[in-house]
């Protein structure tokens, strides 16, 4: 993608941490911080590439993807990965005997949501640092904010499903209206991994299984048919 100065347009993501705040004023600061940092590491990982990392932004990474078909196809791919390295690190620090503060034994408390938007953005370069604008930008955040009530699920709103080709009705997703000050009303789509797994279990091997075979069968374009059980992923 060009540097700067031009309109441009991809996949805004942000992956965030569900219970951060709760967490980091339970918890010892040293370990809370060295917690949430490696469980972000790790989803960062995940997700680039296919996606840039533009902002380490607290309990939220923030990421773009270009407009291609090589993005388009990965992206599902990605997700996956995301909740899969979260999940794993998240458990091998509940398994390491060595800290017993309540940062360490907290961490399965935690989950992962992640935003999926589509939209246009200006790069900008502000003394010397890079940085995107545009209202797309500023929807993609506020989608953050929101009153869905899984815990651990991908949000991908009307234009994310279009630009992928998704029929959301079909697919058996959950459709939730975004309503925000200076926005129009915009209609999501939600995937919750939560009945999967037992609240305060972390993500768990079931809901990663839901979680990669629904979004298979989404780049494929496909219908999550009974015989996979998978419409019991999405969000009551």
């Amino acid at each position: 993608m060009a540097p700067t100065d031009r309109l441009q347009s991809g996949f805004l993501v942000l992956a965030d941490i569900s219970g951060f705040t709760a967490f980091v004023t339970a918890t010892e600061l040293e370990h809370g911080a060295e917690v949430t940092g490696v469980l972000l590491a790790g989803v960062m990982e995940a997700l680039a590439p296919p996606l840039e990392i533009q902002e380490l932004e607290g309990d939220a990474v923030f990421a773009l993807g270009p407009d291609d078909d090589e993005t388009d196809r990965a992206l599902m791919e990605a997700f996956s990965r995301a909740f899969e390295a979260f999940s794993e690190r998240q458990r091998e620090m509940a398994l390491d005997t060595s800290c017993y503060c309540q940062a360490c034994r907290g961490v399965l408390g935690l989950s992962l949501k992640l935003i999926v938007h589509h939209g246009s953005f200006m790069r900008q370069v502000v003394r010397g640092r890079s940085r995107l604008a545009g209202p797309d930008i500023i929807l993609a955040h506020l989608f953050l904010k929101n009153d869905v009530e899984p815990r651990t699920y991908v949000l991908f709103t009307d234009a994310a499903v279009e630009r992928l080709g998704i029929d959301p009705i079909a697919a058996g997703m959950e459709r939730y209206t975004g309503r925000y000050a200076y926005f129009d009303e915009r209609d999501c789509f939600v995937v919750s991994l939560d009945r999967f797994g037992r609240r305060g279990e972390g993500v768990g091997p079931e809901m990663l299984l839901g979680l990669r075979s629904f979004l298979g069968d989404l780049t494929l374009g496909a219908d999550p048919g009974a015989e996979n059980d998978l419409r019991s992923v999405v969000a009551a």
